[in-house]
């Protein structure tokens, strides 16, 4: 059995011998469009991530049985040309749940705190010129007692509810496909949501549904001094709505996701004025190292538990 894993990057520095053991196994760190076919021509299972494998590619890889992706997004392959040609695909889910919901808050205290305006203002020497033991220009707040909204309240956010619910947030959500419908939270209307919450956070996918769900109009609805954190997908928020809403009031975001992975280099966030209400991470909310580890678990079981 021949095994490509064709984007080990997205893997970071965890340990791959673990395929070893199955048979032989090629390695790549990047593959392109135009490498990916050479690369996958003698394949029995393809391991990718984000790299696209669609029916041209393969109706040439004839010894193809199975397709790994290593993240729980399938849309990276045509599911129906893999299932006509009888090649299996399975992807893996609920690996990085607990990073994910780590991650939020991370996010979210870095802006609450203003964190890197406190942390320049010591290390460039401010400090040292200060009259007295504190410096306090930037008020921020407590999150017991705040309104916190989430929007797909599936496993990512319900452990984001469970977690602010113990710091004392009062919790509420809106439900993007009404099928994660509990009474464990109030469910309320997203413009409801939007006009109330103190802190927002997005945990749904990308669907027709949520498409740029929160554009201009969306954002303006939102209080003064609010917390819009989106680690679901890119391209649920609206980027040039976010970029010109920051410059305009006083709202924060903190974006792990965007709907061009790596962001283009003429992109309106890196021109914004104010800097300090935007806080993006790239893509890595999901990627702690256990959460890499379980990844690479759950990829090898789906190769063990296959037909091939």
């Amino acid at each position: 059995m021949k095994i490509v894993i064709l984007d080990a990057l997205t893997f970071g520095d965890s340990d791959l011998s673990k395929f070893k053991s199955l048979g032989e196994v090629e390695v790549y760190e990047t593959t392109n469009r135009e490498q990916t076919n050479s690369r996958i021509t003698n394949a029995t299972v393809i391991v990718t991530n984000k790299v696209v494998i669609d029916d041209e590619l393969m109706s040439k890889a004839t010894d193809l049985k199975l397709i790994c992706i290593a993240a729980t997004g399938m849309n990276n392959i045509d599911l129906e040309a893999a299932a006509s040609r009888n090649i299996e695909v399975k992807n893996v889910a609920g690996y990085s749940t607990d990073s994910v919901v780590q991650h939020t808050f991370s996010m979210l205290f870095y802006l609450l705190g203003h964190s890197r305006y406190y942390d320049e203002y010591v290390k460039d020497g401010s400090y040292t010129k200060s009259a007295i033991f504190t410096h306090l220009p930037k008020p921020f707040f407590e999150l017991k007692g705040k309104k916190w909204g989430i929007i797909g309240l599936g496993t990512i956010g319900r452990g984001v509810a469970n977690i602010a619910s113990a710091f004392g947030a009062k919790m509420c959500y809106h439900s993007t496909s009404g099928k994660n419908i509990t009474r464990d939270y109030l469910h309320v209307e997203l413009k409801t949501l939007l006009e109330t919450c103190d802190v927002i956070s997005i945990h749904a996918p990308l669907n027709e549904q949520t498409k740029n769900l929160l554009s201009y109009n969306e954002l303006s609805l939102c209080k003064d001094k609010a917390v819009i954190l989106n680690l679901g997908r890119g391209g649920i928020i609206d980027e040039d709505a976010v970029a010109r809403v920051v410059d305009e009031r006083e709202l924060y975001f903190g974006l792990d996701v965007l709907e061009q992975e790596p962001m283009k280099q003429n992109h309106p966030f890196l021109s914004v004025k104010n800097r300090d209400r935007l806080y993006i991470t790239p893509h890595i909310a999901w990627a702690s190292s256990e959460a890499r580890e379980k990844l690479i678990e759950l990829v090898v079981k789906n190769i063990t538990d296959s037909t091939l």
